[in-house]
Parts: structure tokens; sequence; C-alpha cells
């Protein structure tokens, strides 16, 4: 009798678990994305200098258009193929600098090939060529191609090489994403790119000035998803750091990055937006908020106060003026047709239907005036996730003078630093 009584309920948990397995439903972001890779992500995970990957790394010769180089890949075989980045070193530079970065990235879930350039020398565009090369060379020939995706490739690069990224970005719009690491962009122009961008920049970089990537970065399409992390105390170098120093917040936010654009994972993308969520060796960051997919950003354009954080105040035309070259300022929010202000698709602040807000300068002091919409870089304006109001001409953030907080205070063309006398919501 105790037996049949062990096998008859052997048979009702067996049962029990049939059912329970039938209404058990996997989370629907586990269910949707085949492309998910690793376990959950987590602050400590995220900052971790070690996936949940082993790795295994391989010698690649020279040629099939590139020079040669690493392949770091994980050695898992048992959750399909991964997503994969080419990425090219900086101007007389060689792979071995960036050494590095392919275990750690490959750790996380990624197939990555650090090239040798055919030449130290070699500009933007042949090392955009190169990314290609390798990239194809990748997924047709490689001894790791059964590994790789075909679907889902990327390229990066650090300076001259984060030049051939972008570049590659602009020639082959199938690509995830570009990864410029204090890149060298050629013509200070980054309007023909329409895949996510992700531009690093170092805070002490006299090379690759952040001016200089504000100025560049402020040129991507408002339909491009893009963000630009910028690494705090780091100079022209932090990629090539070896991971010391606030170079890891750098492999940090590019692991998170590469999660959400080449995996689609939208578990990391809380990470990103609305602000990066792990802040430690960033000193500024801007984003297109939301990103990932289904994430791109046109535009808005509703008609809204513009509220100053710092003093409660709103962006206004003093005295209902309509005289070209009238400076804004800061007044008790009233309603009026002089606070309104609407967002076009070219990137402007217009008020009257008429006006635009404009800057008559591109050096920090400049005034915030209204003028006839013209159109030009001067009266075009990025609305950045952390509330600041970029002048896509100089770079330079919507600031209230001197921190002023009082009806009339002057506002002009300043420095980004974050402070709240630079932000401004929509109201």
């Amino acid at each position: 009798m105790w037996r049949r009584f062990r096998q008859r309920g052997s048979l009702v948990l067996a049962v029990l678990a049939v059912v329970l397995g039938l209404l058990t439903v996997p989370p629907a972001s586990a269910a949707d994305n085949p492309y998910q890779r690793g376990p959950d992500p987590t602050p400590a995970g995220i900052a971790a200098a070690t996936g949940p990957f082993a790795t295994a790394q391989a010698t690649v010769a020279k040629g099939n258009g590139f020079g040669g180089g690493i392949v770091y890949y994980p050695t898992d075989t048992s959750q399909g193929t991964f997503g994969a980045i080419a990425i090219a070193p900086g101007y007389g530079t060689e792979w071995r600098w960036y050494g590095w970065l392919g275990p750690r990235l490959a750790s996380f879930g990624f197939v990555v090939l650090g090239i040798e350039t055919n030449s130290l020398s070699d500009y933007a565009d042949a090392r955009a060529d190169q990314l290609l090369a390798a990239l194809d060379w990748l997924v047709a020939s490689s001894p790791v191609r059964d590994r790789v995706d075909r679907n889902r490739l990327a390229v990066g690069g650090h300076s001259m090489g984060g030049g051939g990224a972008l570049v590659a970005g602009t020639r082959r719009p199938s690509l995830m994403t570009a990864v410029g690491m204090a890149p060298y962009v050629p013509n200070g122009n980054l309007s023909g790119i329409k895949i996510p961008t992700v531009l690093f920049g170092g805070q002490t970089d006299t090379t690759v000035t952040p001016s200089y990537l504000a100025s560049a970065y402020a040129t991507i399409p408002a339909t491009t998803q893009r963000a630009y992390p910028e690494i705090a105390n780091e100079g022209h170098g932090f990629a090539a750091g070896g991971g010391g120093g606030n170079s890891g917040a750098f492999a940090r936010v590019m692991m998170v990055w590469l999660k959400v654009f080449m995996d689609a994972d939208t578990r990391y993308s809380s990470f990103l937006c609305p602000s990066l969520s792990n802040t430690s060796g960033i000193s500024k960051y801007q984003a297109s908020c939301p990103l990932g997919p289904g994430g791109t950003t046109p535009p808005p354009t509703d008609t809204s106060r513009l509220v100053n954080a710092n003093a409660g105040r709103c962006l206004d035309v003093p005295s209902q003026s309509q005289t070209n070259g009238t400076q804004v300022a800061l007044w008790d929010c009233n309603g009026g047709t002089n606070q309104q202000w609407t967002t076009t698709s070219g990137k402007q602040l217009q008020v009257y239907g008429t006006k635009c807000l404009g800057a008559d300068g591109t050096s920090a002091g400049a005034k915030a005036v209204i003028g006839d919409c013209g159109g030009g870089a001067a009266q075009q304006w990025n609305l950045d996730a952390g509330g600041t109001i970029t002048n896509v001409q100089s770079g330079l953030c919507l600031d209230a003078t001197g921190a002023g907080t009082a009806n009339g205070t002057r506002v002009i063309l300043w420095t980004c630093n974050h402070g709240t006398n630079q932000q401004w919501t929509r109201s």
C-alpha cells in the first residue's frame, strides 16, 4: 500500500509540475528577444571588469583588406551567435595598446576584432575601408564565423580609428552602431550618419577637445539615436588606458551601449536613460533619450514654456518685443505669447511664429537673442536628456547669467557645466 501511495503521489507531483510549467510564462523581454545574452544586469555586474562569459582569442594574419589583429570571443556555444564589433586603433598606434578592451567586451557576450591598420599613418577613409573589410572577413572566412551573427555588426575606433568608424557607419547603414573614442571627425560634420552613434570624449583631452566633440555631436541628425559621455580627468589616451584610471568608466558605458544597440537588449536601456545610472568617472553626459529599439527620437513639435530649474522662471522675450536682437531673460511664468516656444523639425526654438532664438556669437557670454528665422546653426538647438539646451553652432549651453533667479536675469550662452541654471523643463 505504501508503495502504491508513493507512486500515486509521484504521479500527482508530476502532473502538477507539468501544469505549473504550462502556466509559467517567461518574461516578455526574454521571449521576444532572441539576441539577449547573459543574466539580468545589475549595477555591480555592469561595473565589473569581467562579464559572465569565459573568453578566448586568436591572432589574425595580415590580409583580406586589413592589417591583421586579434579576435576575442566567448567560448560558450550554448546561447547561439553573438554580435560582433571591429575596432581600429589611433593614428600611429597598434592594437596592442587597446588589447585590454577586447577580452573585457567579449566577456559580456560580444565577438571583438581589434584590427591592425595597413599603415600606421592611414587616414579615416582608409581605416573605414579596413574596418568594413574586417567585418566581411569575420562573418565569411574567420575561424569564429559560426559564432557571429552577420546581421548584428558594429564598428568602433580611437582617434583616427574613431574617424574611420564614423565614416564606415555612414557608408554602411546596416550596421547596428558606430562607437567613436575621442574620434577625429572628418570635416567636423556628422550630418550623414543615420545609425546609433556614441562619441566618447576625454575631459582634459587637448587633441580632440571637448568643444570639438560637442560641435561634432551637435551635427548628428535629430532622428539618429546618439550619446556623448565625457570621461572625467582623462586625456586623449583613455581608450588605451588599460582599464586604469577612469578608462574603466568608458568601457562600462560602451558595453551597455553595445548591449542596447547590438543585442536590442532593453534590460540595459535604463542604465543609459534618462541619465546614466552610474556616473562614476563621467564628467558629462548627453543623450537623445529614449535609447534602444524603437527609440528613434524625432524632434518634438510641441509648443510650451521653458522653465529654468534654478529660478523657477520662464524663458521670456522682454516686453513682448519682436525686435531682432532682443536678448531673452527670465520672468515669472504667465502664459504670454512671448513665453511660448515651439520646437521645429529644423531644431529651432520659435516664438511668435516668425522669430527664432539664436546666439549673437560663438564664445562663452554670447547673448541669446531673437531674430528672423533663417535656418542657420546659430538658431539651432539640441534639447538634451539632462535638461540642457545646447547651441548647434557653438556647443555652448543656454544659461541664466550668474545663476541669477530674479525677474529680468539675462540669458546667455556659456560652457556647459550641468548647473541648474543651465537646466530647463518644458511646461
